[in-house]
């Protein structure tokens, strides 16, 4: 089922607005509240149409291919089965598909989108400007070839993780009598018993997705979390999970356990060094969320190569590889070498009774 959201006023589409947090439409500038917007407003239409296989140009290899209809123009919408918003192709209409937001495919959380694409574009721009290595032709910033905000799937786990440690560590001191120079190691039993809670810890559940690359845009601000509710995505692109939260929890488990460790170890300090003779990490889930968090991916066009990169559509974190200048990567290290060079120089003089 197709769900658009109709202007009060003058009856054109909404979209959800990042910088207000509302409903917003772009033809005559009114703003509703998603809680209170008319629920007279919301137009759907429930006829679509299943199918398999090649439709025109689109290709499907596998799986049902469900076919809507733009509410506005009558439009044939064509989604690939993750996706749960999108746009008309034809109109620019926002659409959510509500029946993959129901039952078990209905998201529990939402961190909506709180930059704009126009701000996500500024900001990507200066990003390009600040690389020290990168080529001069990608430092102008005017090949972005696409910019898209997409509510990428996320499972948000909750973790009890226990560990046990026993450890040997020393102390080493050295000191000197008279003649002689001593050095003196004491040992020590170490033990630590830990029981610590992880909330929300965040694994994307899409197979889209690079999964480092999602991993980089965290934090995200769980303040700004809220209830799920269809609005916050029209306008935007949206996809559902292709894992579940048992498939992902390998992954969380891996995150957990690594912070346990690291725990235990910050505990441990002022040693010499540190030998554990039993470890023993347990992690166990106690609740798990199914969310949306918002992400910019901005397809960026150098010298025929596209470059993929993800700003975090709420705190306008950056990440992805930027090419490289071979060129200033040599004058940079040569630099480097040069004022090691110096540095060596003075130093040497300066022990050798200079100045």
């Amino acid at each position: 089922m197709v769900i658009q959201y109709k202007c009060p006023n003058c009856g054109s589409d909404m979209a959800f607005d990042s910088n207000s947090g509302m409903l917003a439409c772009d033809s005559c500038g009114r703003k509703d509240n998603i809680e209170t917007f008319p629920k007279e407003n919301i137009k759907s239409n429930n006829e679509d149409t299943h199918f398999h296989g090649t439709n025109n140009s689109h290709t499907f290899q596998e799986g049902e291919v469900t076919e809507y209809h733009c509410k506005n123009c009558g439009a044939v919408i064509l989604t690939e089965p993750e996706t749960t918003a999108t746009t008309c192709s034809f109109c620019g209409a926002g659409v959510v598909l509500s029946d993959r937001l129901s039952g078990e495919l209905a998201p529990v959380k939402v961190i909506p989108f709180t930059i704009s694409k126009e701000q996500a574009q500024n900001a990507f721009k200066s990003w390009c400007k600040k690389g020290l290595l990168t080529p001069k032709g990608f430092m102008n910033a005017d090949r972005i070839k696409s910019i898209t905000g997409i509510y990428v799937p996320f499972w948000l786990y909750d973790l009890n993780g226990s560990g046990e440690v026993n450890a040997t560590c020393t102390k080493v001191r050295t000191y000197s009598r008279g003649d002689y120079d001593y050095t003196e190691t004491s040992f020590f039993n170490v033990y630590r018993n830990v029981d610590l809670t992880f909330l929300k810890v965040p694994v994307d559940a899409s197979e889209k997705m690079n999964d480092k690359l999602m991993d980089k845009l965290e934090p995200y601000n769980y303040s700004n979390l809220k209830d799920f509710n269809t609005p916050y995505l029209a306008g935007f692109i949206a996809e559902k999970y292709n894992y579940t939260d048992k498939d992902l929890f390998t992954r969380a488990k891996e995150r957990a356990n690594h912070y346990v460790d690291n725990y235990i170890r910050s505990t441990i300090n002022g040693y010499s060094t540190t030998t554990y003779n039993h470890k023993r990490i347990d992690i166990s889930q106690m609740e798990s969320f199914y969310t949306l968090l918002p992400v910019w991916m901005v397809c960026y066009d150098y010298k025929q190569s596209e470059h993929i990169f993800a700003m975090n559509g709420q705190t306008g974190k950056i990440v992805g590889t930027p090419p490289l200048s071979i060129g200033k990567i040599f004058t940079w290290f040569g630099g480097i070498s040069v004022i090691s060079l110096l540095i060596l120089r003075i130093l040497t003089f300066i022990l050798g009774g200079g100045f």
